[in-house]
């Protein structure tokens, strides 16, 4: 008798809604081909949740969200919002599951397709075969820190604060996490910070390398942020397991992003202590300039739910179905506009996701 998966879907602002419904596509897909059955309760995030509780994430969703074994999010934020106060922005919804959730590791693969080798902005031979993991502490630092706020001094004057702070458990448990996934790939961390000017970046250096006492078979490497973002763009090959804070790492994924060909491409996963909820997100944004076209790309929000299979639900070869049939697509010339080539077949979001069914399909036969 197979297991019913809970799953909390999100789909939030902008184009979030369009590519959560090729994901929806896809897990009826599996239920109906490979009896994998999901138990799917669905709720509002963001803008929309301003829109209609007055608050981007209701305390009922935030229940629900914490009751399931993982939470679908689409994307969040659009111009409409942009006079909301600070703490009911739409990204203030997003910030506050994964903090409730204690969601601290949000790992970010950036893997170029080689059928989009030539979408990217680098030279064909530094990104074929690129497969870098970005693990990004997702619940500390300058984002979360305090004191934070925007200061009145009078005479005209203002002061806006974010405090950069980071605690030993902190560090420690994503560093854990850092090291126990270059066990599974090419066995080296390369640890990021400013340890040169930023206090912060000093503790991270050091308790890193207390957690690597315990991993001797991993080689540890550390660079400064600014020296990574040129290396990223110089020889990204170098990289296997990029472990960073939450600024850094926020900053470091989206360039990694266009070394695959298009922010459309990633996806994440958030995870917290095991077993105890997880989120998945493409890294793109709600792009609110072409929401409702029908021409987003649902790659990366499939690829977000492929990682949902392998690291929530245990499913890894559903999840490298799903992985195998997105390259098929690809390697037949379908894109969408973001990643779209000379020669190539332009396709719609609800096309490319019919394409992606139909790939499964074939693969699964």
């Amino acid at each position: 008798m197979s297991k019913t998966h809970s799953m909390l879907i999100l789909p939030g602002d902008g184009i979030g809604p369009e590519v959560m419904e090729e994901v929806k596509r896809v897990i009826s897909w599996l239920d109906e081909n490979r009896d994998i059955k999901f138990d799917i309760s669905e709720g509002h995030v963001g803008g929309r949740a301003y829109d209609e509780y007055g608050v981007s994430l209701h305390d009922d969703t935030l229940a629900q969200a914490k009751a399931v074994d993982a939470v679908m999010f689409g994307a969040v934020g659009g111009p409409k919002w942009d006079g909301v106060d600070y703490d009911k922005r739409p990204e203030a919804g997003l910030l506050k599951l994964r903090k409730e959730l204690n969601l601290f590791a949000n790992l970010r693969p950036a893997l170029c397709f080689e059928p989009l080798v030539d979408a990217s902005s680098l030279k064909p031979e530094l990104v074929s075969g690129l497969d870098i993991m970005i693990l990004r502490e997702l619940t500390g630092g300058v984002y979360f820190g305090e004191p934070r706020g925007i200061e009145e001094l009078g005479n005209g004057q203002r002061r806006g604060v974010n405090t950069q702070v980071y605690e030993t458990y902190e560090i420690h448990r994503v560093a854990h996490v850092a090291f126990d996934l270059a066990r599974k790939r090419s066995g080296r961390v390369t640890s990021v910070e400013k340890a040169n000017v930023m206090e912060s970046g000093l503790l991270w250096r050091e308790e890193v390398n207390v957690i690597a006492k315990d991993y001797s078979d991993i080689k540890l490497d550390h660079m400064y942020a600014d020296n990574c973002a040129m290396q990223l763009v110089r020889t990204p090959k170098q990289f296997d397991v990029i472990l960073t804070d939450n600024l850094f790492g926020d900053m470091l994924s989206d360039i990694a992003a266009m070394l695959t060909g298009s922010l459309g491409m990633l996806p994440s996963a958030s995870l917290g202590e095991a077993g105890k909820g997880a989120l998945y997100e493409p890294v793109h944004g709600s792009a609110p300039d072409i929401a409702g076209k029908g021409i987003a790309n649902p790659i990366a929000t499939i690829l977000s739910f492929a990682m949902a299979l392998r690291y929530t639900y245990d499913c890894s070869d559903e999840a490298a179905l799903i992985e195998d049939a997105v390259n098929e697509v690809l390697k037949n010339d379908i894109r969408t506009a973001d990643i779209m080539q000379p020669g190539k077949t332009q396709v719609s979001t609800s096309e490319m996701g019919g394409h992606i069914l139909d790939a499964l399909t074939k693969l699964n036969n």
